[in-house]
């Protein structure tokens, strides 16, 4: 169940990360620095409802708040992808 939400928040930022590094020579390091700090929460979130219903417990909370990361990248990154890929191919 949080598989998907987190699966699909970071491949919407994967996306905004390529569409920003698409013009460079080596934007391999740079894309691990725009994206990585974006992608921690998301991985904090999903381990955490991992462990709570490993423990027993409801993992509602962090399943709420991928939801509301996944609703978040889903009405910025395609405005964030847009822009990145406009700017590389003027």
């Amino acid at each position: 169940m949080g598989l998907r939400p987190a699966g699909l928040v970071l491949s919407l930022l994967g996306g905004v990360g390529a569409a920003l590094t698409l013009g460079l020579r080596s934007g391999g390091m740079l894309i691990v620095l725009l994206v990585l700090p974006l992608a921690v929460p998301v991985l904090i979130f999903g381990a955490g409802a991992v462990v709570a219903v490993s423990s027993g417990l409801s993992p509602e909370g962090h399943l709420s708040l991928l939801g509301a990361l996944l609703l978040l990248t889903l009405l910025g990154a395609p405005w964030a992808t847009a822009a990145a890929l406009k700017i590389a191919l003027d």
